[in-house]
């Protein structure tokens, strides 16, 4: 199995209404949900001198994640304010904390160099270090989630073998989205659509895989799943539409209880 690295956000959701929170963000979910699969995954990131950074440390160690690259930095960590609605996850204010200062490091780059699929996030600050990645040879995901309108949709996709997004359905503009998407130097874009499933392009046809039906008790997380499904499936050579469906399968297992994990 090839080894997964995730890089970049990482925050503390904080559900008033449970009175509890929980430790996620996109590179932090990543890496934990993938441990579903026996992937032995490390996460390059920076928490804040503070309790929730603690707690996030503790989590991922306890998850199995590599954190001797996630520091501890002056500050607080980053943290969202997440409401429900009919188990429905809604994302009030968010405290970027010491994240709004991350950037990869020398030291980070190189000993990501070590392992072989890197994956970040738009909230990650983690783009400047793809080219180095890349020239590498090192296998490289990233989660625009729903920014369509974001600058990265220009530089970012000649570095990506896959190039993650989230919509509400398929329609002709998603699809004529993901076909440029792979003109643009991506190898294969893939749309995450929800309760309506997932579609990829992967420069020669479309794929769709519907979502697998379960009880929805909270959607925090669903996207993050998918990808570490997803991405493990291709660190053990599946096929596109073989990691697809891993990925629905460990959405379909996140939505089935509160917080990300």
């Amino acid at each position: 199995m090839k080894r997964l690295a995730t890089v970049g956000d990482n925050c503390v959701d904080i559900y008033p209404q449970l009175g509890k929170a929980f430790s996620g963000g996109n590179a932090v979910n990543v890496a934990v949900y993938s441990t579903r699969y026996g992937m032995h995954p490390a996460c390059v990131s920076w928490v804040g001198q503070d309790d929730y950074g603690a707690m996030l440390r503790r989590d991922l160690a306890d998850k199995g994640v590599d954190i001797s690259h996630l520091q501890a930095m002056p500050g607080v960590t980053a943290q969202t304010q997440v409401e429900l609605h009919d188990n429905d996850r809604f994302l009030g204010d968010y405290t970027e904390g010491v994240m709004a200062e991350f950037s990869v490091s020398e030291q980070d780059l190189e000993w990501l160099k070590e392992y072989d699929i890197i994956h970040s996030a738009i909230w990650g600050h983690a783009e400047s270090a793809f080219p180095a990645l890349k020239a590498a040879g090192k296998i490289l995901s990233f989660d625009f989630a729903d920014k369509w309108e974001s600058p990265l949709w220009r530089t970012l996709p000649p570095y990506l073998d896959y190039a993650f997004a989230s919509a509400n359905e398929e329609n002709a503009w998603l699809r004529d989205r993901l076909q440029t998407i792979v003109q643009c130097g991506a190898g294969v874009a893939i749309a995450t659509l929800g309760e309506n499933g997932s579609l990829a392009w992967d420069g020669q046809q479309f794929w769709r895989m519907p979502p697998k039906q379960v009880e929805v008790v909270d959607t925090m997380g669903a996207g993050d799943s998918y990808i570490a499904g997803f991405l493990c499936a291709v660190a053990n050579g599946l096929p596109l539409q073989e990691a697809m469906q891993q990925g629905t399968e460990c959405a379909a297992r996140t939505i089935g209880y509160h917080g990300a994990w």
